[in-house]
């Protein structure tokens, strides 16, 4: 009876959905969310939000690239997402000449705007739940490979049956680890241009520094315009597409916000693990999170310090320094989090109740009695495997000339068959000459020549040695662990290292020649690291995370089972969500608190003309002295540049809209504070909050720092 009573317990305790948590799937919204979030302050209704009859705020949404998200501002295509997301396009365009990440970029007119090739934006027309079309057929009898097969065959004929008659595409993706499945129709527009941009020294303003954290004064914005075609449908750029009139265009609220005022995000979150066992809480942070940190953190410690020397690297390097930080930093944020808050202990708990909930009922245990021994069983196997597989990525693949010697396997292997046409070898050299073009653009030779010994050496001295290559192993043998001799000779000898050896031998390449390529030890090495993962590593983790899928899918259908009130909302997986919450203060520790907005005169308070990351533009501080905030001033005088919220988010939210209780732009959001980014695993309402760009502080810096006022012109402002 005494154990009855705590599974009841527990049951309500764990059953509890906090009010701000969940990223929640707007077509659900009216069953699920509707009343709540009209409770906190939300004007609108359900259908306003999400709507497939008439146009409604999702049309002003968008997927940016392959893992952000914009919104539209104008009946004229134009766009808004945050600097980071737009910043591969920025980076891309500039040069010691035009160097537009330092100075910013602003198209004066349509015909100045910047195409980028490999962006686009995609657009959902409209969601369906199609489980029980996918699931057909399927039972729990069968194999994993089996039950693939046929949601493969359903999935297929699924959209192909919804795509009929249209120009759209279709994505169909699981949720809840396969319970569910949800269709997508969506619009992929492929003409996209890069219309405006601050200079760094706003949109990054802080750095990797200020990353994760708040209080934050960040002009993280950029802005684009999409293209399409005469009719208004999807195309490849060309200069007759015209800008794109959207289905709806989002209202801009001038009007500020409160302490405890509701708002809600749109946008696409990437990916959320809610309901992990413990084993693979423990795995993520004990042995991933803190290897990938340790590898990283010498890997910016040297980019950085030969940023800080050189504008051409600062130039070639920006890019992959803040794609190397970002992880970084959010993983030390997660891992402390998950200490502070024991969420291996609290998910240890839930099992422990788990397995009363089965042993209180003959049917669940039947169908759930082994389920957290085989987690064990599976997860075990998997440390050797999982620590091998990122040693090979964040050490061995982290060698740029490595990665760069990968791309000439289609050319070797092609002038190796006898039977390869010229022109398919043709293609293949051609190609080769991009990827040498491309790769020595944003390359310094002696950045990676001095990280290539010190990640040879982590790499053979900690990777399990059943899994190690031994190549590796035996060259770590020879030298004593050093690898210093061995990248000296190859940043010496090899054509690799060496963009004019590269090319003269490109231009004067026969079939014959792929064997100075193949015996290149700089090749020779990073194949043998790539067909080591292949044929030891890649197969193993790949049947051993089958296995956790299928778990997974199991272990969700029973927690829904054992918690049949509670609200689950789906983890994150790069679809379009809702969140919300309430602009509130934020307490990161004991006797540390902030306040939920920060301004301009913050800026200031932070410059420091040392340090590249904390100068101030000479336009921002003119006006700051001048308090010429003009109708983007706040209320109580000031200019607000950041706010914080409840909103429950993750990567790929970078750049959502916010929007207050009407249903009114007033910000982009662009991060999350650091002691709360375990909430892609355990959410803590205390410590969640997600940092906003201020609106107004995004169209001060577009209208009066930059001068590009005819953008705010196009855009529904309401003051």
């Amino acid at each position: 009876m005494k154990r009855t009573s705590i599974l009841i317990v527990f049951l309500f305790v764990f059953a509890r959905s906090f009010a701000g948590e969940g990223m929640w799937l707007p077509m659900l919204l009216e069953q699920l969310n509707e009343k709540e979030m009209q409770s906190m302050g939300l004007k609108l209704t359900a259908e306003d939000i999400y709507s497939i009859n008439h146009s409604s705020l999702k049309d002003g949404i968008l997927l940016f690239g392959g893992g952000c998200t914009g919104g539209f501002v104008s009946t004229q295509g134009l766009l808004l997402t945050n600097h980071h997301c737009g910043f591969g396009s920025i980076q891309q365009h500039s040069t010691l000449e035009h160097d537009y990440l330092r100075n910013g970029f602003w198209a004066k007119n349509k015909e100045e705007e910047l195409p980028n090739p490999a962006l686009s934006v995609t657009l959902l027309v409209r969601m369906e739940d199609v489980t029980t079309k996918i699931l057909n057929g399927v039972n729990d009898k069968m194999s994993k490979l089996v039950r693939d097969s046929i949601i493969t065959i359903n999935i297929k004929s699924t959209e192909k049956e919804a795509l009929k008659n249209t120009h759209y595409e279709a994505k169909t993706k699981a949720f809840y680890y396969g319970n569910e499945y949800y269709m997508f129709i969506i619009e992929v527009f492929k003409d996209v241009r890069l219309v405006g941009a601050p200079p760094t020294n706003i949109g990054n303003f802080g750095g990797d520094t200020d990353n994760w954290m708040w209080p934050r004064h960040t002009g993280d914005f950029s802005v684009f315009r999409v293209y399409a075609d005469k009719d208004g449908k999807p195309a490849a750029y060309s200069k007759d597409n015209v800008p794109y009139t959207p289905k709806y265009t989002l209202p801009i609220s001038l009007k500020g916000y409160e302490k405890g005022d509701f708002t809600f995000i749109y946008g696409y979150p990437g990916t959320t693990q809610e309901y992990l066992p413990s084993y693979a809480v423990q795995l993520i942070s004990e042995t991933e999170n803190p290897t990938r940190i340790k590898l990283r953190t010498k890997r910016l410690e040297v980019i950085k310090t030969h940023m800080n020397e050189s504008r051409l690297v600062r130039i070639q390097y920006s890019a992959k320094a803040a794609n190397i930080a970002n992880g970084w930093k959010k993983w030390q944020g997660e891992d402390k989090g998950i200490k502070r808050m024991d969420a291996v202990g609290k998910k240890k708990f839930f099992e422990s109740n788990f397995t009363h909930w089965i042993t209180a009922d003959t049917g669940h245990n039947s169908k759930y009695s082994k389920l957290l021994s085989a987690y064990a069983k599976t997860y075990a196997e998997l440390l050797p495997l999982d620590l091998s597989s990122i040693y090979y990525n964040e050490a061995g693949n982290a060698i740029e000339l490595f990665k760069f010697t990968r791309s000439f396997t289609a050319l070797v292997k092609l002038s190796q068959d006898k039977k390869t046409k010229k022109e398919d070898l043709d293609k293949a050299l051609a190609k080769a000459k991009t990827a040498t073009e491309d790769f020595f653009k944003n390359y310094s030779q002696t950045v990676d020549h001095e990280l290539m010994p010190w990640l040879l050496s982590e790499y053979a001295a900690n990777c399990p040695k059943e899994y190690c290559p031994s190549e590796l192993t035996a060259l770590s043998a020879e030298n004593k662990g050093d690898f210093k001799k061995y990248s000296d000779a190859v940043f010496k000898e090899s054509i690799f290292a060496s963009k004019e050896k590269m090319m003269a031998f490109l231009n004067n390449y026969q079939a014959s020649n792929y064997k100075k390529l193949s015996r290149e030890p700089v090749y020779s090495m990073a194949q043998h690291f790539a067909d080591n993962y292949t044929q030891n590593i890649q197969g193993k983790i790949d049947v051993l995370r089958n296995r956790i899928d299928s778990l997974n899918r199991i272990y969700m259908k029973a927690q829904r089972e054992m918690q049949p009130s509670k609200r689950f909302y789906p983890d994150a997986n790069l679809t379009l969500r809702i969140a919300y919450g309430n602009i509130l203060d934020y307490k990161p520790a004991d006797a540390t608190g902030f306040n939920y907005f920060t301004t301009l005169d913050g800026v200031m308070q932070k410059e420091d003309t040392a340090v590249y990351d904390y100068v101030v533009d000479p336009k921002l501080k003119e006006l700051f002295s001048r308090k010429e905030y003009g109708k983007y001033a706040d209320k109580d005088g000031s200019l607000h540049t950041c706010f914080i919220a409840s909103n429950h988010t993750t990567g790929g939210n970078s750049g959502s809209p916010v929007f207050n209780g009407s249903g009114e732009l007033i910000g982009l959001n662009f991060d999350r504070c650091w002691e709360g980014t375990m909430s892609d695993i355990i959410y803590d309402p205390d410590q969640c909050r997600n940092i906003t760009l201020d609106i107004r502080y995004c169209l001060f810096v577009i209208d009066k720092v930059c001068g590009a006022g005819n953008l705010v012109n196009e855009m529904n402002i309401r003051e």
